[in-house]
C-alpha cells in the first residue's frame, strides 16, 4: 500500500475516531463503556503499520479533546499514550507474528495491543496520574469490566474490517 493512500487511511480513522465519541454521547458512559476512540485507531495500527497507527493514535484524542471537549482534559494525559500505545502495537506485533492465517494474526495483534495499552494506561495511572489513589481493583475494574462491551465490539468488527477489506483487495495484510 502506498504512504499517500495509509495517510489518507489514516486521516479517515482520525476523524472518525472525533466522530465517534459525540455521536455516542446520548447513551449514558458510552465513552468508558464502548471504547468508540479505541476503534478507528487499532483498526489504524493493523491497517496502515507503525508510524501511521502511532500517529493516528497520539492526533486523535488531542484533535477531538480540541474540537469537541472529549475526552476531557483531566483525561488527556493518561488517554493519548494509552491511544498511541495501541496504534503502535497493533502494527507492531502484526508485523512480528508469522502466521499465515491472516484472522489469527489480527486476532493476536489485537488482543496484544489491547492489552500493552491498558496496561500502560494502568502504569500511568498508578505511578503519575493518580499516584496512591490508583489500585489493582480499580484498574481491573476501569479496564476490563467497565469497558468489556466496548472490549468485545473491538473483537469482533476489527477482525470482520479487516478480513473484508483484504478480500476486496483494498488492503494487504503480510
Amino acid at each position: 500500500m502506498s504512504n499517500i493512500k495509509k495517510m489518507v487511511i489514516t486521516a479517515l480513522l482520525i476523524a472518525l475516531g472525533i466522530i465517534l465519541p459525540p455521536a455516542l454521547h446520548a447513551v449514558p458512559n458510552a465513552g468508558i463503556v464502548l471504547l468508540p476512540m479505541h476503534l478507528p485507531i487499532l483498526l489504524c495500527g493493523i491497517v496502515c503499520g507503525i508510524p501511521y497507527g502511532l500517529a493516528c493514535g497520539i492526533a486523535t484524542p488531542i484533535l477531538s479533546h480540541l474540537l469537541t471537549g472529549m475526552p476531557p482534559a483531566a483525561l488527556l494525559p493518561a488517554m493519548t499514550p494509552e491511544l498511541a500505545v495501541y496504534g503502535l502495537a497493533a502494527a507492531l506485533i502484526l508485523h512480528f507474528v508469522c502466521m499465515k492465517n491472516t484472522y489469527i494474526k489480527v486476532y493476536i495483534a489485537l488482543v496484544g495491543a489491547m492489552l500493552a495499552g491498558r496496561i500502560v494506561f494502568g502504569a500511568l495511572n498508578a505511578l503519575i496520574f493518580s499516584a496512591g489513589e490508583y489500585s489493582l481493583q480499580i484498574w481491573l475494574t476501569a479496564a476490563f469490566v467497565t469497558a468489556l462491551p466496548g472490549i468485545a465490539v473491538q473483537l469482533v468488527l476489527i477482525p470482520v474490517i479487516v478480513i473484508a477489506l483484504s478480500k476486496a483487495k483494498l488492503i494487504t495484510i503480510k
